[in-house]
C-alpha cells in the first residue's frame, strides 16, 4: 500500500525552498520593524499569457527610510517586442543595458524579496506578471502579502459629497497630490521610488499602529 499519509516534497530547485524558509518566520506586528519591498514591473503589455516583463524594479522601505542602497533591477532578455509600449518606457529591443534570462531576474527577486511584504501601485498587476513568470518556469505563486497604494490612498480621502472621488487613482494622481517628482516616470525602478514616498505620505496620514491596520 502506498503511504498516502506522507507529504511528497515537490521537486523544485534548492532557491525556491529557501524563499519558503522565510515565511516560517512571523512578521512584526509593529509596522517600523517590518521591511516593505515596493516593486514595479515595465512589460511589453498587459496580457498575463502574451506579454512578458522587460524589467523588475524594487526598494525596500523600513523604518520610516527609503533604503535607497539596497535597490533591486533586473532586465529581461526580450523574446517579445511590441513598438507602441516601447514608446512609454524606453526599453528597446537592441538596448545596450546588461540583461538576463527570466528565470535568472525571478531567482534573485526571490533571494530580495524573501518573505517580505510587496507594495505597488495597482500591485496585483506586477504580481500577477511575476506568478505568470513563475509558472513559465515550472514555479509555485509568490507568497508574500502584498499592499497596493491606490486602496490605501482611497482610505485617506474624507467622504464628501461635494468632492467626488474617482473610479481609479493612477500613480500620476499620487504624484501630483504629494508633490513628488516624476523625473524617472516609466521606468521601474523610478516609479518604485515614486511609490515608496507615496507610501510613506499614506502611513502618515493613516497613522495605523499595528500592521494588522494596513492589511485590513
Amino acid at each position: 500500500m502506498w503511504p498516502f499519509s506522507r507529504k511528497i516534497k515537490l521537486e523544485l530547485p534548492d532557491f525556491w525552498w529557501e524563499y519558503e524558509a522565510h515565511f516560517k518566520e512571523k512578521l512584526p506586528e509593529v509596522i517600523h520593524e517590518n521591511t516593505f519591498v515596493v516593486l514595479d514591473t515595465e512589460t511589453t503589455g498587459f496580457s498575463m499569457t502574451k506579454d512578458r516583463m522587460l524589467c523588475i524594479g524594487a526598494l525596500k522601505l523600513h523604518d520610516n527610510n527609503i533604503v535607497v542602497k539596497d535597490s533591486f533591477e533586473a532586465y529581461i532578455q526580450q523574446e517579445h517586442y511590441d513598438s507602441e509600449s516601447a514608446e512609454i518606457h524606453g526599453i528597446l529591443k537592441k538596448s545596450k543595458r546588461d540583461s538576463m534570462s527570466e528565470l535568472d531576474a525571478l531567482k534573485q527577486f526571490l533571494v530580495y524579496a524573501k518573505n517580505h511584504i510587496l507594495v505597488g501601485h495597482h500591485v496585483m498587476f506586477d504580481i500577477n506578471m511575476i506568478n505568470a513568470a513563475l509558472k513559465r518556469n515550472g514555479l509555485p505563486k509568490l507568497k508574500n502579502k502584498t499592499l497596493d497604494t491606490e486602496s490605501l490612498y482611497v482610505r485617506t480621502l474624507l467622504i464628501s459629497t461635494v468632492v467626488q472621488r474617482k473610479e481609479r487613482y493612477s500613480l500620476d494622481d499620487l504624484a501630483k497630490k504629494f508633490s513628488i517628482s516624476c523625473k524617472d516616470r516609466h521606468t521601474a525602478l523610478g516609479d518604485a521610488f515614486i511609490t515608496a514616498i507615496a507610501l510613506l505620505r499614506i502611513i502618515e496620514k493613516l497613522k495605523p499602529n499595528k500592521l494588522k491596520d494596513l492589511l485590513r
